[in-house]
C-alpha cells in the first residue's frame, strides 16, 4: 500500500514536470524570450530557429534574411552543410529564398522584400544528415 502512495505521488510529480517543460517552449513563451540576434524564436523539433528580417524597408528591396540554430539551451548548432528555405508572406506577395550556411550557427539569404507589421514566414532547414525541421515566424508583429 506504501509503495503504490509513494508510486502515484512520484507519477503524479514527474507529469507537472514535463507539463512545465513543455509550456517553456510554446510561441507564446518564446516571444517573451529576447532573441541574441533581435529576431523571433520559435521551435523546429528539437531545435529552436531565430528569424532576423529587415526591420525599417519600406520598399521591396534586396534584404538579408538570417537564420539562426540553436538547441532548447541556446548552444549553436552548426549549420555546415545545411540547406533550407524561407517563405515570405506580405499581402498578396509571396517571397521563397534559398538559405545558405553562413557562419557558425546560421542560414542566410537575400531578397526582395518590403517590411511589415502583417508579414509572415515560413522557414525550412535540413540540417546535414537530419531530418526537415519547419517553423512559422510573424517576425515584425511586436516591432
Amino acid at each position: 500500500m506504501q509503495l503504490r502512495k509513494i508510486l502515484i505521488q512520484f507519477f503524479a510529480f514527474a507529469s507537472v514536470l514535463v507539463a512545465g517543460g513543455a509550456y517553456a517552449h510554446t510561441d507564446e513563451y518564446l516571444d517573451t524570450q529576447k532573441a541574441p540576434h533581435g529576431g523571433q524564436l520559435r521551435m523546429a523539433g528539437i531545435y529552436h530557429f531565430e528569424l532576423v528580417v529587415a526591420k525599417d524597408s519600406k520598399q521591396s528591396k534586396g534584404n538579408p534574411v538570417v537564420v539562426y540554430v540553436t538547441d532548447h539551451a541556446g548552444a549553436k548548432i552548426s549549420t555546415a552543410g545545411a540547406t533550407g528555405t524561407v517563405t515570405l508572406l506580405v499581402g498578396k506577395t509571396k517571397t521563397t529564398l534559398n538559405l545558405t550556411p553562413d557562419g557558425e550557427n546560421a542560414l542566410k539569404a537575400s531578397g526582395n522584400y518590403a517590411s511589415a507589421p502583417e508579414m509572415k514566414a515560413v522557414v525550412s532547414v535540413t540540417l546535414a544528415g537530419k531530418a526537415t525541421e519547419q517553423a512559422r515566424f510573424t517576425p515584425l508583429s511586436n516591432t
